[in-house]
């Protein structure tokens, strides 16, 4: 009794950590791929719009007291555009992650089954053999 106990207390502490590793995976990749998506074409384009205006103004001589604002709110509003869309693409990247190691781990697991089976029927199918050769020759013999 105190056996089987033991047993279905390793079996949860093992789901424990197999489910923690998957959050893990799952936020990893998640991070990777908000991060990169995080910066598109609208980022790059207004990114582009602040540094010809920056250079327009310079251009026209005004002073990089007032330049250098101009251009800081800029790469500011940027940023926190960048940082706003990443933060809502991880949380859309982290739902799909685990969505897709939960699939990929329960089919590992089904495959797993699926060679134990076969083994297994393997097995039976050697030992029936191996009786019913041993039972012709029994019969042969007598």
């Amino acid at each position: 009794m105190e056996q089987l106990k033991n047993e279905i207390h390793d079996e949860a502490e093992d789901t424990e950590q197999i489910k923690k590793g998957i959050e893990k995976k799952a936020a990893k990749r998640a991070i990777t791929r908000a991060k990169v998506d995080s910066w598109d074409l609208d980022i790059a384009i207004f990114l582009f719009l602040v540094l010809i205006a920056v250079l327009i103004l310079l251009f026209q001589g005004i002073g990089i007291e007032i330049v250098a604002p101009i251009a800081v709110f800029g790469l500011a509003c940027v940023w926190l555009v960048g940082w706003r869309r990443r933060r809502k693409l991880y949380g859309s990247y982290y739902e799909e992650e685990l969505i897709n190691l939960a699939r990929e781990s329960s089919m590992k697991a089904n495959n797993e089954e699926t060679v134990q089976k076969k083994i297994e029927e393997t097995v039976e199918e050697y030992v029936q053999r191996a009786l019913r050769e041993r039972r012709d020759k029994v019969r042969t013999t007598n």
